[in-house]
């Protein structure tokens, strides 16, 4: 780090390094009172009745040596990564993680030597404060000499930093085995969410199946029996019965097109994800433009990958269209190394919400049950942008 070279710069590091200094002298302070909880958590977890505080305890631990992790990456500018259990499921589960986690007694063990130290660095510091203001006022103010006591604050900063990260920072081995939890802890909420959406999408077929292709075989089976039954006595009777036949059937067809659409759209099989995404811009009511970027040169994407690109695009272009305001959206398709990215930007009022019922949370967990990624920016007064990667081989 560049020394300073003039008394102003001199006594800006200095102040921040002061500022560094008081801010650790404060969290070591709390961590005094955070003792008095860390005693009241060892007895009421041996009485066994407050054993759900020790989670908790656990918890506010956490915050406090990452409230210090971002200290120090603020004026290191390196930043000391976290590697923690997570804490989920019942409460013999999260106790058992708590006190197996690794991390936890890092943190323990940071507590106490940082009572210390962040306390006596600051003790050390003022009395540099008193001295630096005489000898390098004069020795840098009026000589225009390096200056020599006032730099020692900040070198007592850095030695906050050093030692808070050796303490602080996790073995590899810890952040392994922290990364492997947290990735299990991912897959468990995306597989719960696929296993959501696929009893969804089951239910909306058997509900499509039920309500309309299933009522108009009924009344088409109906009547052909009517027509078998006055098919010698009124052969008028049996050519109108017959022309509504017609129409059930055709109806009824039209209904199982509509739910093979839903289940995997042909019109992917057929043009594919590029073609099928033209089709859908085309009788979207808004003025769309497709963008491809290799995705319809070389080889497809699996059919999974394709369907709920597909869908995702169409649901995106569905809220465009009632709810954004917008007129003009664009749809962008890109061929990547690890997999298809979308991007689709709506030009309306913005503030799309996931809880309000848009359909975004169905193309979230479409896009999860596949490992996929899903981002949406929709600032208030737009635009709206939802971008999707979907990892897949080429």
């Amino acid at each position: 780090m560049r020394r300073p070279t003039s008394m102003r710069e001199t006594l800006g590091r200095a102040d921040r390094a002061s500022m560094q200094l008081l801010m650790g002298a404060g969290l070591a302070l709390l961590s005094y009172v955070f003792v008095g909880v860390l005693l009241f958590t060892v007895v009421a977890s041996l009485i066994v009745i407050g054993l759900g505080v020790l989670p908790e305890t656990v918890l506010l631990l956490r915050r406090m040596a990452g409230s210090k992790r971002r200290q120090v990456g603020r004026w290191s500018g390196t930043e000391i990564r976290e590697a923690y259990t997570p804490l989920t499921g019942t409460l013999v589960e999260r106790v058992r993680k708590a006190v197996k986690d690794p991390g936890t007694y890092r943190d323990l063990r940071w507590l106490f030597v940082h009572f210390v130290y962040g306390l006596a660095l600051l003790y050390v510091a003022l009395p540099l404060w008193v001295i630096g203001a005489l000898v390098d006022g004069v020795w840098c103010g009026l000589l225009g000499r390096k200056a020599v006591v006032l730099p020692l604050i900040g070198r007592l900063a850095e030695l906050d930093t050093r030692w808070s990260t050796a303490l602080l920072k996790p073995s590899p081995e810890a952040e392994r085995n922290a990364e492997l939890a947290q990735r299990v802890e991912e897959l468990t909420q995306t597989r719960a969410g696929a296993v959501a959406a696929h009893g969804a999408e089951l239910r909306r077929i058997e509900r499509d199946l039920h309500d309309g292709t299933q009522a108009r075989l009924v009344a088409l089976s109906m009547r052909m029996g009517l027509a078998r039954r006055v098919y010698d006595t009124d052969p008028e009777a049996v050519r109108k019965l017959l022309a509504d036949a017609q129409d059930q059937a055709e109806e009824a067809l039209a209904e199982l097109r509509h739910v093979v659409r839903g289940i995997h759209p042909p019109i992917l099989t057929d043009r594919g994800l590029v073609g099928a995404v033209r089709a859908l811009a085309a009788s979207s009511g808004l003025d769309v433009s497709v963008r491809d970027d290799g995705v319809a040169d070389g080889p497809r994407a699996p059919a999974a990958v394709e369907a709920a690109a597909y869908f995702v695009v169409a649901e995106a272009l569905t809220n465009a269209a009632k709810h954004s305001g917008a007129r003009r959206a664009t749809v962008e398709l890109a061929r990547g190394a690890a997999g298809l990215r979308l991007l689709v930007r709506d030009e309306g009022q913005g503030g799309a919400d996931e809880s309000g019922g848009s359909g975004l949370l169905g193309m979230r967990r479409r896009v999860a049950a596949l490992d996929g990624t899903m981002e949406v920016v929709s600032p208030a007064g737009g635009p709206t942008e939802i971008g999707v990667e979907l990892p897949c081989v080429w």
